[in-house]
């Protein structure tokens, strides 16, 4: 697994959301873009991080920020989880892990001494035209948002 990197240029990703609309890098050229890899919809870390973006989500926009989140999870589960906690930004059903790879958050994980693969829980901060300019592995789900601004 190779994550990309502060001064990286970002993979052009292409994949559906949530409502099966094509969601491109190049939609957000010239603005910001947060874009946040979770493990699994609906989970109880998933939604803390969800809900705390969704709760500064104007603090993102003043400051010239868009909100992406991606995860594995089918189009069909990433609505329910939008609509159930209010999110107001899309999320990436990316089934086939072509953006999760891309960026190089899939890989081996350990839980209650147990390995698997699956997502690591990565935010990207990507500028303008399309550079890294952060990288947050050690997300606080809790208060994520103050990461991300600071």
């Amino acid at each position: 697994m190779k994550t990309l990197v502060i001064g990286d240029k970002a993979p052009n990703f292409e994949a559906l959301d949530q409502e099966g609309n094509i969601i491109k890098l190049s939609n957000y050229k010239g603005k910001k873009l947060v874009l946040f890899f979770y493990p699994k919809a609906s989970t109880p870390g998933c939604t803390a991080e969800a809900c705390n973006l969704r709760d500064n989500y104007q603090s993102f926009l003043a400051k010239g920020y868009d909100v992406l989140g991606v995860s594995a999870d089918s189009a069909k589960r990433q609505l329910n989880f939008l609509n159930k906690n209010n999110l107001p930004f899309p999320l990436l059903a990316d089934e086939n892990k072509e953006v999760i790879n891309a960026f190089g958050v899939w890989g081996p994980k350990k839980f209650m001494g147990k390995e698997y693969e699956g997502i690591h829980r990565t935010t990207f901060v990507i500028d303008g035209n399309g550079i890294i300019e952060d990288v947050i592995s050690k997300v606080k789900t809790k208060d994520h948002s103050n990461q991300i601004i600071e």
